[in-house]
């Protein structure tokens, strides 16, 4: 009998605001697959990393997030998945004006059709979900209905937290705990791409 078999899904979007709120804007500047294999434990093998995410429609986040993919995309083992900013807008009840705001679409979505595709092709015996977002709870649901086996283990990232995601997993962990974890998987500063350019952590990322 091989090793088991693990995928990690990655909830960009929840994952950034974590860090965000701890004010961890060092650790954005993250090795992904090196933060994933710390978790690995000997019997079992990472088989991929699958990252959600949308692009900014600022021109500087976007920059320096594509920056980060790039960085990422070197390892094999990391997959981006790209939804899309919807514009919206707010009327104030009080004065009348109308402010503007964008939401992520389609990240639990794609999350969903990933980790079930994953199961049913049998590309994997674990799943471990990096969000804490309880919109992932009905393809959990459907996971234990269709392959009672699998296994589901939940991140919390920092400062989020799900009862709902919590109950339905076998294991949860709370990545609050884990700053020396997130400082021994980062990226180096200066990043020597393929393409011959160079890819620098953000000046603002420290």
């Amino acid at each position: 009998m091989g090793n088991q078999r693990i995928i990690f899904y990655v909830d960009g979007f929840n994952f950034y605001y974590g860090l965000k709120t701890k004010n961890w804007r060092r650790f954005y500047w993250l090795d992904m697959i090196k933060f994933a294999q710390y978790f690995v434990k000997p019997h079992q093998e990472l088989k991929a990393l699958h990252y959600f995410s949308a692009v900014p429609t600022n021109i500087g986040k976007a920059k320096r997030q594509e920056d980060f993919f790039s960085a990422n995309k070197l390892n094999p083992l990391f997959n981006l998945h790209l939804g899309y900013y919807s514009k919206k807008d707010k009327t104030c009840s009080a004065c009348g004006a109308i402010h503007h705001s964008f939401e992520e679409k389609e990240t639990d979505v794609r999350i969903a059709t990933q980790m079930i595709r994953d199961v049913v092709q049998d590309k994997c015996d674990v799943s471990v979900i990096i969000s804490a977002d309880s919109d992932l709870v009905p393809p959990i649901e459907f996971i234990r209905e269709y392959k009672p086996t699998h296994k589901i283990i939940t991140y919390f990232p920092p400062s989020r937290y799900s009862a709902n995601l919590r109950a339905i997993s076998n294991t949860s962990i709370k990545l609050d705990g884990h700053s020396n974890t997130f400082n021994n998987c980062l990226l180096d500063n200066n990043i020597n791409h393929p393409l011959g350019f160079i890819l620098s952590r953000p000046i603002n990322w420290v």
